[in-house]
């Protein structure tokens, strides 16, 4: 995922955090702020120690879903930020159920742009 598709620096991790809208499922939460101003999307991915102990644990879990917002990139509304933070079940799933929990939570922060 290039660079511009990524929130980075800790100011923008917390201007989204503090624009207080959130949803979730068992297995991520989803914070979004929108940017009207913007091309694409940004996507900032965290996995925390507590959740998978291990960094081989945490890294595969952020490269699931570095992969399935590939896929679902042309279907994702580009005036947007948003935060995708992992829950312990996370750690569980493999590539095909992280992708659908995922397409789940975007449904239900309405990000994922619906087919007529």
């Amino acid at each position: 995922m290039k660079k511009s598709y990524r929130v980075k620096k800790e100011a923008e991790f917390q201007a989204v955090f503090d624009y207080h809208h959130s949803v979730a499922n068992r297995a991520f939460v989803l914070y979004q702020m929108p940017k009207p101003q913007q091309k694409h999307f940004r996507v900032g991915l965290s996995v925390g120690k507590k959740i998978a102990h291990t960094a081989v644990l945490r890294n595969q879990v952020k490269r699931y879903l570095r992969q399935s917002i590939l896929e679902l990139r042309s279907e994702i509304q580009p005036e947007c930020d948003f935060l995708i933070i992992a829950r312990p079940l996370a750690t569980q799933l493999d590539f095909h159920e992280t992708k659908q929990n995922l397409i789940h939570l975007l449904k239900l922060g309405k990000i994922l742009i619906e087919d007529k």
